[in-house]
């Protein structure tokens, strides 16, 4: 008999929503980002909400290739992508330096070595998001991947 769940379509985009764990281990990078402390290039992303008008901070770990940088949301559709998505940019923060930056959202097509490279450099903190796909995953299966991990190129203003 065939599992109807798994061959079915998903009617929402793809949240994995951060566990008691998680968030108090995302406190904590967020609260070291701001005073300062960097772990393995991880900072504190502040972007304005979409309805609130308010600054939300959250930890990220942005990624370089080939001379540009991205964003990953390694936990699909978040609200910081949501925000992202409607403010077109934000700060990032490391203590006293700001960056501040404008991002514009990859298509799907154009994900593929972002992903593998991101998987490459912070997969032992988030290979769990994607669902059994890693950076030695075939092409097929992280181009399957990519609609589920929205990733914005940013480009820093000041």
């Amino acid at each position: 008999m065939q599992n109807t769940q798994e061959s079915a379509p998903r009617t929402t985009p793809y949240y994995l929503e951060a566990g008691p764990f998680a968030a108090r281990f995302n406190s904590l990078v967020g609260w070291l980002a701001r005073h300062g402390v960097s772990l393995m290039g991880s900072a504190e992303l502040s972007v304005r909400g979409r309805k609130s008008g308010v600054m939300q901070r959250i930890p990220v770990n942005p990624f370089r290739l080939d001379g540009e940088q991205y964003l990953v949301s390694a936990r699909g559709h978040s609200q910081w992508v949501r925000n992202m998505r409607a403010a077109g940019g934000g700060e990032l923060r490391v203590g006293r330096k700001v960056r501040r930056f404008t991002a514009v959202e990859l298509p799907d097509d154009q994900k593929l070595a972002v992903l593998r490279g991101y998987l490459g450099k912070w997969g032992w903190e988030v290979e769990q998001y994607f669902q059994g796909v890693t950076a030695g995953s075939t092409d097929e299966e992280l181009t399957a991947a990519s609609p589920d991990h929205p990733v914005f190129r940013i480009t820093v203003t000041s």
